[in-house]
């Protein structure tokens, strides 16, 4: 992408939290947003849900087929949870950012460690915190999209996930959605400005002081 005739590195904007925290919501509403965002489609072993779309939500691919890839080194990170195996294709996002474009991960902690450790320079992380147990296990029943045992499960893994708040960059506690989305937008438009990711900027201001 280029701003004011400066070429400008694509950075990966990784939102984590609990299931039901609201990162999916936020997700979604950046992209709808932001025509500069495009989504890390992760690949997964698990079922699609209802209104999961092939390719759009997810790539949905058999546990032999991610072993595969997993050989093949084609992950930028991948993880089990709850049973299932996801992972982020790495080329797709290589192309995305050489070419100035900014992709948006949906992570866990687990995933946002092995991309910090394999790609630090580009990474944004940030959590978002739900602001109460109360209210994260209300939301996760009002989505009615798993049975009682996952829901449970799905809380009883929530306090391990939220321990590793601290490895993030920024911490969003998600009162309100809208909110909870501005505060986002103000990370990745300051993120965006960051001396390192534009490109030429040196030769850039050289210019400027000759004129």
């Amino acid at each position: 992408m280029v701003e004011g005739g400066i070429r400008r590195r694509g950075l990966m904007l990784v939102l984590s939290s609990p299931s039901g925290a609201g990162k999916t919501t936020i997700s979604r509403e950046l992209l709808k947003r932001d025509d500069a965002l495009i989504l890390s489609v992760s690949a997964t072993t698990r079922p699609p849900r209802p209104s999961e779309v092939e390719g759009r939500d997810y790539c949905f691919v058999s546990p032999e087929r991610f072993d595969r890839m997993v050989a093949g080194e084609e992950f930028l990170e991948h993880a089990t949870v709850f049973g299932h195996r996801y992972g982020t294709p790495r080329a797709p996002v290589e192309r995305a950012l050489a070419a100035g474009t900014d992709v948006l991960f949906d992570i866990d902690w687990q995933g946002t460690q092995q991309v910090a450790e394999t790609a630090p320079r580009d990474l944004v992380r940030v959590f978002i915190l739900p602001p109460s147990t109360r209210e994260l296990e209300a939301r996760l029943r009002r989505r009615a999209q798993d049975p009682e045992e996952v829901v449970q499960a799905r809380m009883a893994k929530a306090a391990d996930e939220i321990s590793h708040w601290a490895e993030y960059d920024y911490i969003v506690v998600n009162r309100d959605m809208e909110q909870s989305l501005a505060e986002v937008q103000a990370i990745l438009a300051a993120e965006r400005l960051r001396r390192e990711r534009q490109i030429g900027l040196h030769d850039f201001v050289e210019e400027l002081r000759r004129r």
